[in-house]
């Protein structure tokens, strides 16, 4: 054996004997999209709160399950109240607060925005390491696959022009999560003919002088017509095009990666196999 197969042998059982790291008790989400994946993976008792978000089912796809646990408005103050061992916000959260917390000693875990379906996998396998819970991320990442798998247009099928279109004209670009899942579910993506970037803001003028083969909005919402309902439910909507199809796709959906991408694609499926069936 050479010295260097010898040496990696020797690190090998090293780590094999070293005692593993405990695994954190006391874990706070600062962030929406990491609520999802935190619960996904760690053990209730593991989570010590939530993000207010968390609970908001307009926004959250684990509302219910949210309403049962604490909640944190991210104050470093509240956070610190909370007795953390690990706090996991996004890289563009307050970061006054993050440097607050790490000064009085919390640990604080960064993840970025996930622009690709790899990306937010790869995030869930860091997140469940660090809640040392490495097989839960797995089975995460498993159920996001078969999920895929499943809603993938038939072979040969052509593309069905799309815009996600949420309230007060907001719309996904090129280049983030949800236009590749719009593309692995059948679908292309028409925001950059309005010349959007990642994200951006389109008007209803735009869309009825150029609609798209289907629009996916949000849900209007029960008790009257916010302004932002408005613009999603207009009746210019309904008559661009002389036969745009238009499908549901829920607010809640649209920025979350990790497990949110198994319902997601669900639900851009079953709008894709409806506007077949309804024909041009």
């Amino acid at each position: 054996m050479s010295v260097r197969g010898f040496r990696a042998l020797l690190l090998g059982v090293l780590l094999a004997a070293a005692p593993a790291a405990a695994a954190p008790q006391r874990v706070v989400s600062l962030y929406p999209c990491l609520d999802a994946i935190l619960v996904s993976v760690a053990d209730t008792a593991q989570i010590a709160a939530l993000s207010y978000y968390a609970r908001d089912p307009r926004s959250s796809t684990v509302a219910d399950l949210a309403a049962t646990l604490p909640m944190t408005y991210g104050t470093a103050e509240e956070v610190v109240a909370l007795r953390p061992d690990l706090v996991v916000s996004s890289r563009y959260g307050p970061a006054a607060a993050h440097a607050a917390l790490r000064r009085l000693g919390v640990p604080v875990a960064e993840f970025d925005v996930p622009l690709s379906v790899a990306a937010s996998m790869a995030q869930v396998r860091e997140m469940a390491a660090l809640v040392g819970q490495p097989k839960r991320g797995e089975a995460v990442v498993a159920a996001v696959a078969a999920a895929l798998a499943a809603a993938a247009p038939p072979p040969g099928a052509p593309p069905i022009s799309a815009l996600v279109f949420q309230a007060n004209g907001f719309v996904p670009g090129r280049g983030v999560l949800i236009d590749e899942l719009l593309v692995r579910t059948g679908f292309v993506n028409v925001a950059a003919r309005y010349q959007q970037g990642q994200f951006g803001l389109v008007s209803l003028e735009r869309i009825v002088a150029d609609p798209p083969r289907a629009i996916l909005a949000g849900a209007v919402e029960s008790g009257g017509l916010t302004w932002a309902d408005r613009v999603v439910s207009h009746p210019a909507l309904r008559r661009a095009g002389g036969g745009m199809a238009r499908a549901e796709f829920p607010e809640r959906l649209l920025l979350c990666g990790g497990p949110v991408i198994a319902e997601t694609v669900a639900v851009l499926a079953a709008a894709r196999r409806r506007i077949v069936a309804e024909g041009p």
